[in-house]
Formats: C-alpha cells, structure tokens, sequence
C-alpha cells in the first residue's frame, strides 16, 4: 500500500474532499453543527467526480483490501477500480442495460459488486443490492415490482442458485441472469468473462445520456415488518450525504484502511463500505465472509489491520465473550456501530479488554446518519449521540409537536421546507445530499410518513438535558402493556448485564389480560444452561435494573436469534412466531 507524506496526503486529500466541502476541519460539535455545508453539484456522480478523479490523481493509490475466510488478500488500486468498471459499462451495454434500466445485484462482498455498482452509476442504471438469503419467493417480488432487467448473483451459493433457478419464469422484466465465479453454469452468463472480453475504452455520456444528480440512482428493499417491503429510493446526492457518515463519525483517514462489517445486500454497505469512505481517501476493507464467527472476526481484523472499524452490535457482543488479551488492537484508533443500538454493558466490556471507546451512530436505509457519538461529544453509554448537521431532527408527539426533554417521541427530519418528495415530483430541484426521495412506487406510504415538511422515521427516543437522544424503539416495537410504553432496549441493556447472557431479543408477546406483555428471548452464554431458576433470576435482575413493571414475563431459552445477513436481531421474526402461536 503506498502511503504518501503527511504534505502530500493533505493535498490530495483537500483536492477531492473540498470540492463539495468548503470547510473541512471544525473546533467542537457546536462548530460542526452549525457551520458544516455539503455543496451538491448539478451533475454530481459518485464514479466519475470521485473514483474516476481518485484514478487521475493518484492512480496507484489504492482503494480496496479484499480478504476471505481462507485468508487469501487482494488489493486494488483506483486505477483498477476505474478500468474494471469502464470495461463493465462497456458490458452492461453490450447486454443492453441502459440509463434508467434497473439491475438487482447479489454478490456477497466480491470485488465484482463495487466494480458493478461503479458502472451502474456510469450509465446511469439502477442498483438494486440484494442479500444472498433472499428466497424464491423474494425475488419474483422483487423483479416485477421494480421491473428487474439484469440479475448478477454470485455462482457458488446453490441455496441461492436453486432461488433463481425456480423464480427466473416468473421475472417477467427479467432480460439476463449472469454470475460471479470460477465456474459458472450453463444457462447463465459469465460477468467476469463478459468484462475481460469488453472494451478498455469509456468516456463520460453527454447530453441526456449523462445523469442528473436528482436522478435514481440506488434502491433498497426495506426490512417489510408490516406489509410487502418498501423501495427506498435514493438518487445521486446519497454518496454526499455520507461524508457526514465516514469523515466525522467514523473518522476515516486519508490512506488507512477502514472497514465496516456487512453484506453488501444493506443499507450499512452505503453507509461504510463505499461513499464517504472514497470521498475521504481511505481505503475499504473488505471481509468477504460466508457466516460470521468470532473468530474468523478477528483473524481478518488481524490481516487487514483497519485503522478505524464499525460494525452491527451483534459482532461487539460475540467479541467480548472471547479470551481478547491475546489480540492486538493497537492499530486501530476508532471504533463505531450501527444498525442497532449498543447496550452499555457491551460498551464497558470492549473498552476494559481493548481500551476502546465504541461510538453509537443512528440511522435508517432511507439516509445517511441522522445522530452519532460525533468525535468531539463525550461517549455516554447507551445514547446515539446528537444531532448530524445535515438534517433538522426533532422529536415529535402524536399531533407532530416539538417535546421537551425527557419524553419519549418519534425521530423526524423536519428542516425547514424539506418536503423533498413532493418539490422533486413538481420540479427539478436538488435533493438535500443523502436523504431519500420517497417510496417508489408507493405514494400513498411516502405521504402518510413525509408530508408538510416533515419526515417520521418511525423510530422512537428521548433526548436528555444535555442534548444526547437515546433510542427506545421503532414504533412497531414499543410494547404496550397494561397502559405502560416499554421500550425493548431498556430491557436488552438491563438483561446484557447479567454473566448467563450472550445476547437477547425482547418483544411484545400477546396477553389476553393485559393486551401485551415484555417477552425476552436469551442465548445463554457458554457455560450457562436453561432452567426455571435461571428464569427467575434474570427476571428479578430486571427488576432491580429499571422500573419493576418492565421484567420480561415471558423468558425463552434459545441457541440462536434470527438475524439479518449483517448482524442485525429480527425481532419481527420473533412477533411473528409469537402470534402464530
């Protein structure tokens, strides 16, 4: 890895941070939050004003450290980057796949998905990124609801082959399935030998061929707790809106490695796996892993050696419970989580054996980060931190008012005249960088949660006397139990406490008395085994760590919890099991 002198680094670094940035290094929070501006060019586009930027510059410097399970490592230059995804836009056309024409993606962490992504971008298609757990029945939803032309999968999953195999003569839109892999079988299109045989040459479209920076550009299929999921559709501006994500929250450095844990099929993929890492100069770590174990965590934490790491709850709640003194953390200087709040006692934990603060930051697929524990903020345990600059987030009540401190309300976005989807529906006007341009397709949902300026993420917090928020749920989670609100992190973080637990889910189980009641469902730790004792104990550890009403009443015994491909607890799953019972 080539790593410039400090004067060098500065320069570069300046060169492409500062065009969309005028003010880059701030004196605390206050300073950040008042000051901080994110210009938005017309014609922004992440693969040509960055990556292809990067490759003019200082086209050895590298861009990706990939490694896997079986230890092998491979890095890429920028250069690399731009004359693959050239060579793949010359391909896609080739195939077909126009500006505006819609490609679903599920490739792991192989090189190949940035690579795709980049070239997407290039013609100005869609991205649809996709998990490999996604089933038969997913992909028929999937394909005909945002009229999928291109399918690119990876070839060694036969769990995911045997999907596309049964769901492709239902993909009516679906024009071509190619695959990633040494062997590819018949009947599908080999992506790898399709790039090697295109074209080296690809210049920037002109005219209408060229995209818009308020143009589609990448979708995600939300998580569909209550209904089909949801496309959240976000245009040009996105990568922009993750500076926010990468420089100041994750602290990414010029030329380090940084590495954020996650398939790309999630939103966290956007958040730390590409934008604003690339925008900041880091280089991306890549762990392209079939199945998380702690072990094989650390292992390739050793091989890659990121300067700064985020990563889901999950991964920091497995780490702890693992003998760390052996391991070497010297290398990295920051720690992050997203995607689901940390509980104290994990926090405690990993900085008592590593010496590392983990810094929450919040967020949803539908924009980048909306709170975190910004580097200036003191951590305090268990709270998302405050405000990002980028978005006027408030918390309201049930009649969309201002609360005070203390009061538990609705996280939403509500600066002023930001009712996007609607201004970009009657006009061309550019989108607020990062935050998402409505539900495609489904009008009636983005109004019912963005109308008169404001938008509700459905998630719920309170926000103490100094400003910090701290999560209580989504609104779907908070459970309702004898007039009480309960919020399911309460519990999990006074549950965490306890040795006997690995890591907990709870939710809101049926009652015919009380209309809800807290349930928790336990994966012990090693050395811990079910029984009606250990029941009580954890119920009477609840009661002394928060309000008494709020012990789980029901406790259940489990090996595992369903989890997301990145870590992620699936408490849905858990409710839905409950009610069908």
């Amino acid at each position: 890895m080539i790593i410039p002198n400090r004067k060098t680094e500065r320069t570069f670094m300046n060169e492409i941070l500062s065009r969309f940035c005028p003010r880059i290094e701030f004196d605390s929070y206050e300073d950040f939050f008042e000051n901080y501006q994110c210009n938005t060019p017309r014609n922004f586009n992440f693969a040509y004003d960055v990556v292809d930027e990067w490759a003019r510059l200082r086209p050895e410097k590298t861009a990706l450290v990939w490694t896997n399970d079986a230890g092998d490592i491979k890095t890429y230059t920028f250069a690399e980057m731009k004359r693959q995804s050239d060579k793949t836009a010359n391909a896609l056309l080739a195939l077909g796949v126009r500006k505006g024409d819609v490609t679903l993606l599920i490739l792991k962490q192989r090189p190949e998905v940035w690579i795709m992504m980049l070239a997407l971008e290039k013609i100005g298609a869609v991205c649809i990124p996709g998990s490999f757990q996604l089933t038969k029945k997913d992909l028929i939803y999937r394909c005909n609801i945002a009229d999928v032309k291109l399918l690119a999968a990876v070839a060694d999953d036969e769990t995911l082959l045997a999907s596309i195999r049964a769901a492709r003569q239902e993909c009516h839109s679906l024009k071509h399935i190619a695959l990633v892999g040494d062997t590819v079988s018949d009947g599908f299109l080999d992506l790898r030998k399709l790039i090697a045989d295109a074209p080296s040459e690809f210049s920037r479209p002109s005219g209408d061929a060229d995209t818009r920076i308020d143009e589609s550009m990448l979708i995600y299929f939300s998580s569909g707790t209550s209904g089909p999921p949801k496309m959240v559709l976000h245009n040009h501006a996105l990568p922009l809106g993750h500076i926010v994500t990468a420089k100041y929250w994750q602290c990414v450095e010029d030329d380090k490695v940084h590495l954020t844990q996650t398939d790309s099929g999630w939103a966290k993929f956007a958040w730390g796996k590409i934008y604003g890492q690339w925008i900041c100069g880091a280089v991306i770590g890549a762990y392209d892993t079939e199945k998380f174990t702690p072990q094989g965590m650390l292992s390739a934490l050793a091989r890659l050696q990121p300067t700064t790491f985020c990563a889901p709850a999950t991964v920091f709640r497995y780490l702890i419970k693992e003998d760390l003194s052996r391991m070497d953390f010297s290398f990295i200087k920051h720690t992050s989580v997203a995607g689901e709040p940390l509980s104290p006692e994990v926090f405690h934990q990993f900085k008592q054996k590593t010496g590392l603060e983990i810094r929450e930051g919040f967020g949803q697929s539908e924009g980048s980060v909306l709170a975190a524990s910004f580097k200036w903020l003191a951590v305090k345990p268990g709270s998302m931190g405050k405000p990002s600059p980028l978005y006027g987030l408030d918390l309201l009540d049930e009649d969309r008012q201002s609360i005070d401190d203390g009061q538990v309300g609705v996280m939403s976005i509500t600066h002023a005249g930001l009712n996007i989807y609607e201004s970009n529906r009657e006009s061309n006007t550019q989108s607020l960088a990062g935050l998402f341009r409505g539900y495609w397709k489904d009008e009636d949902v983005t109004c019912s949660c963005w109308k008169d300026g404001v938008y509700q993420t459905g998630d719920m917090a309170w926000r103490d006397g100094e400003g910090y928020l701290w999560f209580v749920g989504r609104n779907d989670d908070v459970i309702k139990c004898s007039g009480y609100r309960i919020g399911p992190f309460e519990v999990e973080s006074a549950l965490m406490e306890h040795p006997a637990v690995l890591e907990c889910a709870v939710t809101a189980a049926p009652d015919p008395t009380r209309g809800q009641v807290v349930k928790a469902t336990v994966v012990l730790a090693q050395g811990w085994a079910p029984s009606d004792q250990l029941k009580r104990d954890l119920q009477n550890h609840v009661k002394r760590g928060t309000a008494p009403y709020k012990y789980p009443r029901i406790i259940e015994f489990v090996s595992e919890l369903p989890k997301t491909i990145s870590g992620k607890i699936q408490r849905s799953v858990i409710r839905k099991q409950d009610e069908g019972n």
